[in-house]
């Protein structure tokens, strides 16, 4: 009986068997009537690579270089200085050029700031001014600490220091901030934020300080936090970044920007330091809170009564 039995399941196995086969050579006879054919497994793969490789995109560069001593071919004497102040009516008295832009294996900006502003004043009449020129000494961009701003957002995080900048670039419209966000804990990277005006829409940007970081090292996001840019600090040679931006993001505005904001590193410490005493002292009561004329104009309304 039990023979019976393993007999009719053997049979009713190969039937099943049998009848896929048949199923299955029906199938191909109807594709390849169709004229589809099925790709292999190496073709597919090719496929999905093949998109990311048409679509790879390239980086502008540049380098920041802040030089050590102004024993430079730029500045040096007052003979030098004069001739440069001519040159340009944003070249002031006071002003040091301590760093170059290189591109392409080419200097082509250099960056000073005003030194009296930043080394002599004291309390709300220091802060920090740099001025962008081209290799004529041409100007092509200023960036200033706005005092104001940074205090009440300071204040705002109850005592976090919060410093803002911001970025006049030359043939735009729009100016340009730059802020320190308020929203970190201790020990964790610093993150500034910007945005500015392309064609009437705005767009957004995020730098992030690397969380291993002994070079000065920031990684640029874009409004969708992807990775469009990075700043990479040398550690071993003192005032130099490095930067990379994604072609489809290396709009001229944007390179100013963060070429600035390379130079700026250099006195980040101490911006910090100055905003936070500051705010120390106008919440106890020893100093009275007043902003220089310049930073003033910045904030003034453009649809005031003139």
């Amino acid at each position: 009986m039990a023979d019976g039995s393993q007999a009719r399941i053997v049979e009713a196995d190969r039937a099943a068997a049998d009848a896929a086969r048949e199923a299955k050579a029906e199938m191909l006879e109807q594709v390849k009537a169709s004229g589809v054919t099925r790709p292999t497994t190496t073709a597919a793969k090719a496929k999905k690579a093949t998109p990311a490789v048409a679509g790879k995109l390239g980086y502008k560069e540049f380098l920041v270089d802040v030089w050590v001593t102004n024993l430079n071919s730029v500045e040096f004497g007052f003979y030098k200085k004069s001739r440069n102040k001519a040159k340009s009516r944003q070249f002031t008295s006071d002003m040091d050029i301590f760093a170059e832009v290189i591109e392409n294996g080419e200097r082509t900006g250099l960056i000073g700031y005003r030194e009296d502003l930043w080394k002599t004043a004291t309390g709300m009449d220091k802060r920090l001014v740099f001025k962008l020129f081209n290799e004529s000494l041409n100007w092509r961009a200023t960036l200033d600490q706005m005092l104001g701003r940074s205090l009440q957002q300071t204040i705002g995080a109850r005592g976090l220091p919060v410093t803002c900048f911001s970025v006049n670039v030359n043939n735009h419209d729009f100016v340009v901030y730059i802020e320190r966000s308020a929203n970190k804990w201790a020990f964790m990277p610093e993150n500034f934020s910007f945005f500015f005006v392309d064609e009437g829409e705005p767009k957004f940007y995020r730098l992030r300080r690397a969380l291993i970081n002994l070079g000065g090292d920031y990684t640029l996001y874009d409004q969708k936090g992807d990775v469009v840019g990075y700043l990479d600090g040398k550690l071993f040679s003192f005032g130099k970044w490095r930067g990379r931006v994604r072609d489809d993001h290396a709009d001229p505005k944007l390179l100013m920007v963060l070429q600035m904001f390379s130079a700026m590193l250099v006195f980040n410490r101490g911006c910090r330091k100055h905003v936070k005493a500051l705010a120390r002292e106008i919440a106890a009561g020893t100093l009275k809170p007043k902003l220089e004329r310049q930073e003033t104009d910045l904030y003034m309304n453009p649809r005031r009564v003139r």
